[in-house]
């Protein structure tokens, strides 16, 4: 059964029906939304409704691939023209479950029973969302909806270059052979440390130790000037100074898993507590981006996306999957995902220059959608009444009379 806290009574709400095209206020013909069961059929209709035609659920059904389909082509649709270049992130959450559900296991990492759903976003915008159980690698299924998803794509955009990134649970040789295949599709992903690669930075080690060690003798060297010599005053100067951070390219293959070489891109930070080392691959060249740059602008953003999860699951809950069967979660999933697109696209088409702009789903759930409001119902019009002092109705107006003059796709 879907989520369904206070359905029985939403479903009887007149904005939910006007919102659906409902006529409300005729007499004896009352707006009633579909009930707790329909929904909850909806959920396990067969996959093949023509083979299910002797079945009930075969009037609910519903299709995965066209729905997969969908959020690349809300996506390709947001754009007026064709972007230069898009960046797809691609990463792995948990859905801590409760139950005897279908394709649970317990993740050590994850430190519970959960499912693993795969995730790739296009900056705000939600591209797929796949249930997946926990007990898989954390790249199952990533090139396959990889691949799906830049085929829909390119089949709109010919020219867009395409940046794929992820942790370094997606540095594995398939994904970027695929993607080395493809004329406009790079990747930069995280890397493992291992003792080969960091033999391979000790010059860089030396050099930021070396950096490192000249800044923090130079502050020294200033404090005891001013202050009594002390043990204290390097813990003191230590604070006053930034880590010594330095980059470096290299040429690197892995003994067994690569079938080529690729680039390579240390980043080490040497301060107090010695040095921290990180390493990511990718098929750019240094000629093309720079490895500072490569890093800190191409990389490292891609930390925005937990964002994305907190909004999807703190927000929109998708982590009511409860249900029993695995697709019927797939499915609550897919809800929870078209809701976010929803709402992003209220952030991005209704609510630019104005203070929620950048609200995440939750803030706009609380401060524009969940208002008090008297409804009147009359033979000729329907009135919605939001009292005066509220205090985002200028807000409110703005999204109202942008929502009013978007073109009808429908």
């Amino acid at each position: 059964m879907l989520p369904l806290n206070d359905h029985e009574e939403l479903r009887h709400d007149p904005m939910f029906a006007l919102a659906l095209g409902k006529k409300i206020g005729i007499e004896n013909e009352p707006a009633t939304l579909a009930g707790k069961s329909t929904l909850n059929r909806l959920e396990h209709c067969p996959e093949d409704v023509e083979q299910g035609a002797d079945s009930r659920y075969h009037k609910i059904g519903h299709s995965p691939s066209e729905i997969e389909s969908l959020f690349v082509k809300i996506f390709l649709e947001s754009y007026s023209k064709e972007p230069r270049q898009i960046i797809l992130d691609l990463d792995v959450t948990d859905d801590l479950v409760h139950g005897s559900q279908e394709q649970v296991f317990f993740n050590t990492y994850y430190g519970g029973y959960c499912y693993a759903p795969l995730y790739i976003f296009c900056g705000k915008h939600l591209l797929a969302a796949k249930l997946r159980p926990s007990n898989v690698d954390p790249a199952f299924g990533a090139l396959s909806e990889l691949q799906r998803v830049i085929k829909q794509i390119r089949q709109q955009w010919k020219n867009v270059e395409i940046l794929v990134r992820g942790d370094s649970a997606y540095s594995r040789d398939d994904i970027m052979t695929w993607c080395d295949s493809l004329p406009g599709v790079d990747y930069v992903f995280g890397l493992a440390q291992n003792s080969r690669l960091v033999g391979m930075t000790t010059t860089t080690q030396n050099k930021a130790s070396l950096e490192y060690e000249q800044k923090l003798s130079t502050v020294v060297s200033f404090l005891e000037t001013v202050f009594k010599p002390d043990e204290e005053l390097t813990q003191q100067a230590s604070e006053l100074i930034d880590n010594s951070i330095w980059y470096k390219s290299l040429d690197y293959q892995t003994r067994e898993s690569w079938s080529r070489s690729r680039r390579v891109v240390c980043k080490v930070e040497y301060g107090t507590k010695a040095a921290k080392i990180r390493f990511v691959v990718t098929s750019l060249t240094i000629k093309k981006v720079p490895p500072a740059q490569l890093y800190t602008q191409k990389y490292c953003k891609r930390g925005e996306m937990e964002n994305r999860f907190k909004e999807q699951q703190l927000e929109l809950f998708s982590d009511r999957t409860s249900t029993h069967t695995f697709a019927g979660n797939q499915l609550r999933l897919w809800f929870s995902s078209l809701a976010y697109v929803l709402m992003n696209a209220l952030r991005q088409k209704c609510l630019t220059k104005t203070e929620l702009q950048n609200a995440t789903v939750g803030t706009i759930r609380t401060k524009l959608l969940k208002l008090g409001a008297l409804i009147t119902v009359s033979t000729r019009r329907i009135l919605i009444a939001i009292t005066s002092s509220c205090p985002y109705k200028h807000i409110f107006a703005t999204a109202h009379r942008r929502l009013k003059i978007l073109p009808n796709t429908a």
